[in-house]
């Protein structure tokens, strides 16, 4: 490797001294354009002087070569640490042979500047004939700049060949670039508006800007033949939206690369509150918070996405052919009123959007058949919005709209689009304070309005879904006789995070409570609403109770009160989870909300049961002792006692296994087995109750550096346990090494038999730094309740979840007498929801023993 010249090393320095100076100007006036501009102009005066030296003295020379800036660098918008894209163009392949010593060095130097540097070497007649698989080959050029070299062949290229290419390539390209974006939309799940976005591939981020410039300026190209005047792209006021929106994106990515020394573009809740603290992007004294802040950020990102997404919209090449014909057949549509050309609405010359009647009935056409508004019937509606503000239908009137639209298959597409044209909050100013806003949580992943439109949203996708549980969930859709009344809930249920986050259902009632008077519900539909509303994390809240303990059932269904709310509420509960984000609603989590749906709806046609009778005439029973009848008095004394969750819960072959293991006790009284699932992976333990069984059990998995995620335990009345742990394997240790199952396996068990030493193996773990320290600092709650069971007394415990924590809890029970009859384990995010139902002495914790436990739990969990 050749040594750097004595130039290269100035320039090193220069680049040092100068990027420097460039970043202390940004820190005092965040102004990112200003930085890009300097950044580019800085990256260019350095290549050029590397240019003369090793290349030609000339920057016009040398004939027949050039030196071309593509990408960011041709846009002159570098950011701190964007990659410096140049392309070597040749005019055929003896000038590559001729400069390629030179052309080395050139790029040795360049390198070895701390910069990412991407060099393409092409011949002009690489850019003659069309690859349609390297479409991006010519996306390239369309932020081709001239550095140096053969300026004429430079300007063949840039000013005949690009023209020509776009001319006669332009569906293909536009096309392609459709695709890739539609792509990349769908893995941040089509919308802006995630509490941590990434200002770069996001929705509304830079990529979505850079598509917007390219699109018109294809466009454009193909309309003029060739390179346009740039001021002529776009309309004045779709540029000077975009051209604010960048300034405001370039300062956030600009502070976001500096704030982490790399191209590192996720806008995390940390960035945020330093973004506003330096007043980043904001003008005047800044935004007062995160959530104004972020709120600005949104306004320009959704711009950004409208004004890409509106671009994509009227290139027809941006639809595959067969889609556009399918579009047309489909959604062939005219009247009067409106006309529909491959699924956009389009306005007829005749029709009047200050009507607001037309107006709702041209939302209730996306509602019903699932048509877009074109951009120019888009344009249309911004321009008349200021008039309709004073002709809104009254109150009763938009809800006779609602009710139409809500139970539509494509309610979401309509609410979204009135939404992206702040019609919704026109038409309902309940939702103004949760437009854009940002609530932190671990569990959520996107902004308070956005997550409401995707619970309607996921309501509305049960009917297409195949799957079985969506199926079932779908019918229970079907059976509601006012599906409206659910759909309104739901865009009112979070109105009240906008005036108090620690607890906002009270807010978010009387915020309903004044929405449904000036809409002018009947008073039973109103209480409907509020009902849901009020108790629309009930049902999750029960997930954490033992579902298959009639008292839990009585308890709910008493709150539920009638088969139609349950339905609601349980519909309510299944897309709320599922919007959270898409590890919420775990198949299990799912399973277990069908089943208190299945338990409370029985209980309201008044059937239930408590805990198994083996010699009970029971549907469950009677196959177990179809499958089994060998087993006889074995079968009976196994589920003698057993929780009614154990027989909801376990498929039969799973209980003929357990009975299987238990037969075994005699010889050798720790029955284990192992399987994988999808998602983690699962111990059972068949074994004689004895004290810190469970406490063990635990312990001996954090020991091995194992993860529970979920566990249930179980104890029939002769004393037989059957403890279930579901967990992660954090080292992948038996997933690279599947021999390991049986060490692994042989562990627990030695733990289990007391041959290995437990105290010490969890003390090494602990000390040896592999376990990730603990995120949150939010507090333990404990919570104790005598009434929901009949011979238990319930413990619920909400602590951050950390390596070790259900050893440390169990083990706490286990010093303090109790014995643990259900377990019922659950981690969400970073927080660790734990349910445990205790006796000692084979009744209830008494008040004082209640002390006691709940003194000892707490100075466990805070050491």
């Amino acid at each position: 490797m050749p040594t750097l010249s004595p130039l290269s090393s100035d320039l090193t320095d220069l680049y040092a001294s100068e990027s420097s100076r460039f970043q202390q100007q940004f820190s005092a006036t965040k102004d990112g354009l200003g930085f890009l501009q300097q950044r580019s102009a800085l990256v260019e005066s350095i290549a050029l002087r590397l240019w003369q030296q090793f290349v030609s003295p000339e920057k016009g020379g040398p004939s027949r070569f050039a030196l071309v800036a593509l990408g960011d660098f041709g846009r002159r918008s570098l950011f701190p640490y964007s990659e410096i894209d140049l392309l070597l163009l040749h005019a055929a392949e003896d000038t590559a042979e001729k400069f390629s010593e030179s052309v080395r060095r050139f790029s040795h130097d360049m390198g070895a500047l701390p910069l990412k540097l991407n060099v393409t070497t092409k011949i002009v007649s690489d850019y003659t004939q069309f690859n349609s698989d390297n479409p991006e080959l010519i996306l390239s050029l369309l932020n081709c700049r001239y550095l140096a070299g053969d300026l004429e062949l430079f300007t063949k290229l840039r000013d005949r060949l690009i023209p020509e290419m776009m001319a006669q390539e332009s569906q293909v390209l536009v096309g392609h670039l459709a695709d890739i974006t539609r792509t990349r939309h769908r893995k941040f799940g089509n919308t802006v508006f995630h509490l941590e976005p990434n200002v770069k591939d996001g929705l509304g981020g830079f990529r979505d800007y850079t598509l917007a410039c390219w699109l018109a300026l294809m466009s454009k190209m193909e309309e003029e033949h060739g390179w346009p005047s740039q001021d002529t792209i776009l309309p004045p006021a779709i540029q000077n939206t975009l051209d604010s929106a960048l300034q405001f994106i370039a300062a956030v990515r600009c502070f976001l690369h500096f704030r982490n020394g790399q191209d590192d573009n996720v806008l995390t809740w940390a960035a945020q509150d330093d973004a506003v603290a330096q007043r980043v992007g904001a003008a005047g004294p800044g935004a007062a918070n995160s959530a104004d802040w972020m709120r600005i950020y949104f306004g320009h990102a959704r711009a950004i996405d409208r004004i890409s997404g509106q671009l994509l919209e009227e290139m027809p090449a941006a639809q595959s052919l067969f889609y556009r014909q399918l579009e047309t057949w489909r959604t062939g549509f005219s009247d009067s009123d409106f006309s529909v050309v491959d699924g956009l609405i389009f306005l007829q010359p005749s029709g009047n959007l200050e009507d607001p009647l037309l107006l709702l009935r041209m939302i209730r056409l996306i509602a019903q058949r699932g048509f877009n508004l074109s951009p120019a019937a888009e344009h249309q509606v911004e321009q008349v919005l200021p008039k309709l503000a004073n002709h809104l239908p009254a109150g009763n009137d938009f809800w006779h709209f609602l009710q139409e639209i809500l139970p539509d298959s494509h309610a979401a597409d309509a609410l979204r689009a009135m939404h992206s044209l702040h019609l919704l909050t026109m038409f309902l100013p309940e939702l103004k304070g949760i437009d854009a806003l940002a609530v932190r949580d671990s569990l959520h992943r996107f902004t308070v309005d956005e997550h409401t439109l995707q619970i309607i949203e996921n309501l509305h996708s049960l009917r297409q879904s195949k799957s079985k549980w969506d199926e079932r969930y779908a019918a229970i859709l079907r059976e509601l006789e006012q599906p409206e009344l659910l759909y309104l809930a739901v865009l009112l249920h979070d109105t009240g995070k906008a005036v108090a986050l620690d607890d906002p259902i009270p807010a978010s009632l009387a915020i309903a409570k004044t929405c449904l008077e000036r809409l002018q519900l009947p008073a039973a539909d109103r209480e409907t609403v509020l009902f849901l509303i009020e108790r629309h994390l009930d049902m999750n809240a029960a997930l954490r109770r033992d579902i298959y303990d009639p008292r839990t059932i009585a308890q709910f269904a008493e709150i539920v009160g009638t088969p139609d709310r349950l339905k609601m509420l349980c519909l309510f509960t299944h897309a709320d989870m599922k919007a959270v984000s898409p590890e919420t609603l775990a198949a299990w989590k799912a399973e277990d909300l069908w089943q208190l749906y299945i338990g409370t709806a029985n209980y309201l046609d008044r059937s239930v049961d408590e805990r198994v009778h083996a010699d009970a005439n029971d549907e469950v029973l009677n196959h177990l002792r179809s499958l089994a009848p060998a087993a006889g008095k074995k079968l009976q004394v196994f589920l003698e006692g057993l929780p009614r969750r154990y027989l909801r819960t376990h498929p039969v072959d799973e209980i003929l296994t357990h009975l299987e293991m238990s037969t075994r006790l005699a010889q050798d009284p720790v029955q284990l087995a192992l399987k994988r699932t999808r998602h983690w992976y699962e111990l059972t333990l068949v074994t004689t109750d004895r004290p810190f069984l469970f406490a063990t059990m635990a312990g001996a998995l954090a020991a091995c550096g194992m993860n529970i995620g979920k566990a249930a335990a179980f104890s029939n009345q002769g004393g037989t346990v059957v403890d279930k742990f579901y967990f992660t394997d954090r080292f992948r240790t038996l997933e690279m090494n599947l021999p390991e199952w049986e060490r692994f396996k042989g562990t627990v068990h030695a733990i289990l038999s007391g041959k290995q030493d437990l105290t010490r193996m969890l003390q090494e773990r602990l000390r040896s730094g592999k376990d990730e320290p603990l995120k949150t600092a939010a507090p333990t709650q404990i919570q104790f309740d005598n009434t929901c069971s009949a011979h238990s007394t319930l413990v619920e415990i909400i602590t951050p979840d950390r390596p070790g924590l259900l050893y440390r809890i169990s083990s706490a029970f286990s010093h303090q007498n109790c014995n643990i009859d259900i377990a019922l384990i659950e981690t969400e995010g970073e927080t660790a929801i734990d349910v445990f139902y205790l006796t000692s002495s084979g009744g209830k914790l008494t008040p004082e023993q209640q002390l006691r436990l709940r003194e000892s739990l707490l100075k466990d969990l805070s050491a």
